[in-house]
C-alpha cells in the first residue's frame, strides 16, 4: 500500500543518496524481519530505527516492508529498492578495495621486459603517462627478444613482458595480444617510399639492413625468402633498430620493423610502408605475466594501463597508412 506522499518530495535517486547512512539499517530490518531485533543488533533505539525507515518510505513514496504478527518482510517495491541497495553496497565495497589498493601506488617499482619495437616511442610514452598520475612509481625496462622475455618472467626478474612474437608456453599468461604487421622502413627519397604498400619481393630488389636473427622482423623476412626462394642482399646486420634506422636514412637500403615501432617520434627523413598481407608478414605483440603469480599492486595497475593503451591502437591506423592494420584478429586473454 502506498504511503501518502509529502507535499514536496525530492527525486528518489537524490533522496536515496541522502540516506546512505541508513542502508545498513534497512538491510538489518530485512535480515531480522523485526524492527526491535534490528535495533538491538544496531544498538539504537527501535523508535529511532522506525523514524529512519519512515523517512526513506516518505521520500520514495512506497512502503518498503509489510508489517504482520509474523514479522516484517519486503513489499514488491521494497524488494526492488533493497535489491538496488545490495548492488550499491557491493559496488561501494569494490570501490573501497580499489581505493585501498591505490595506497600501494604511492610508492612501487615495476619491471617490464620489452621488445625494442616498443622501446623507442610507445613504452616510454606510457611510462611517462603513468608516472604523471603516480610519480613515486619507478621502472626497470630491459630490452629483450622473445626468448629473453620468457626467461625474465620465468626467473622472476620481470613482472610483465611486452614482446613481439612471444612463443606460447603454459607458464606464460597473455593479458592482451594485438596483431602487428611488418613495415618496410627507408629514406623518404627512396624509390619505394611513395607506394601505399609493398610486397617483400619489391624490397628484396634493394640492399637490406636487417635486425639479427633473434628478432621477429628478421624471422618473418627470412621465412618469406625461404618460401619464395629469393636471395636477400643483406648489407648490414645489427641488434639496434636505432642504428638500422639511421643507416637506411642515409643509404638506399631498406630495413623492417613492426608498425608500433616503425616510425618513432624524431624519425624525420624516414618513411614506413606496410608490407602487403599476401606475404604473411605479421605477428602478435603480447603483453603477458607469469601464470599463477599475483602481481604487485603497481605492476597490476600498469598492466591495466598498458592494456588500455594497446587496445586503443586496434582501431588507430598507422601513420602514413591508408587503412587500419589488417593483421590477424587480435585476441584478449
Amino acid at each position: 500500500m502506498p504511503v501518502p506522499a509529502a507535499p514536496w518530495r525530492p527525486d528518489p535517486g537524490a533522496a536515496a543518496l541522502r540516506h546512505m547512512r541508513v542502508w545498513t539499517y534497512l538491510l538489518a530490518i530485512e535480515q531480522s524481519g523485526s524492527i526491535r531485533q534490528a535495533a538491538e543488533r544496531l544498538n539504537i533505539a527501535p523508535s529511532a530505527l522506525q523514524r529512519r525507515l519512515r523517512d526513506v518510505e516518505l521520500d520514495l513514496g512506497f512502503a518498503l516492508f509489510e508489517r504482520s504478527p509474523a514479522g516484517m518482510r519486503p513489499t514488491s517495491a521494497g524488494e526492488i529498492f533493497l535489491g538496488w541497495v545490495h548492488r550499491l553496497c557491493t559496488d561501494l565495497e569494490r570501490a573501497r578495495q580499489q581505493m585501498a589498493a591505490l595506497r600501494g601506488l604511492r610508492r612501487g617499482h615495476v619491471r617490464v621486459a620489452a621488445s625494442q619495437a616498443v622501446a623507442s616511442d610507445f613504452l616510454p610514452r606510457q611510462i611517462a603517462a603513468f608516472q604523471a598520475r603516480y610519480p613515486m612509481i619507478s621502472f626497470a625496462c630491459p630490452l629483450v627478444d622473445h626468448s629473453g622475455a620468457t626467461e625474465r618472467l620465468m626467473d622472476g626478474s620481470a613482472d610483465l613482458v611486452l614482446a613481439f612474437g612471444l612463443v606460447p608456453r603454459p607458464e606464460i599468461m597473455p593479458l592482451l595480444s594485438i596483431g602487428q604487421r611488418l613495415c618496410a622502413v627507408m629514406a623518404a627519397g627512396h624509390p619505394l617510399a611513395a607506394r601505399p604498400r609493398l610486397r617483400l619481393r619489391d624490397c628484396a630488389a634493394h640492399p637490406l639492413a636487417l635486425p639479427t636473427q633473434d628478432f621477429g622482423a628478421r624471422r618473418i623476412v627470412e621465412a618469406w625468402a625461404a618460401r619464395s626462394a629469393v636471395p636477400l642482399q643483406m648489407v648490414l646486420e645489427s641488434n639496434s633498430f636505432e642504428l638500422l634506422r639511421h643507416y637506411v636514412r642515409d643509404t638506399s637500403a631498406v630495413t623492417f620493423q613492426i608498425e608500433i615501432g616503425a616510425l618513432p617520434e624524431g624519425g624525420a627523413g624516414l618513411v614506413a610502408v606496410p608490407v602487403d598481407d599476401q606475404d604473411l608478414a605479421h605477428g602478435p605483440l603480447v603483453l603477458a605475466q607469469l601464470r599463477g603469480r599475483a602481481l604487485p599492486v603497481a605492476a597490476a595497475a600498469f598492466a591495466e594501463h598498458l592494456a588500455r593503451a594497446l587496445d586503443a591502437r586496434r582501431t588507430t591506423p598507422m601513420l602514413g597508412a591508408e587503412e587500419a592494420p589488417p593483421t590477424p584478429p587480435p585476441s584478449a586473454a
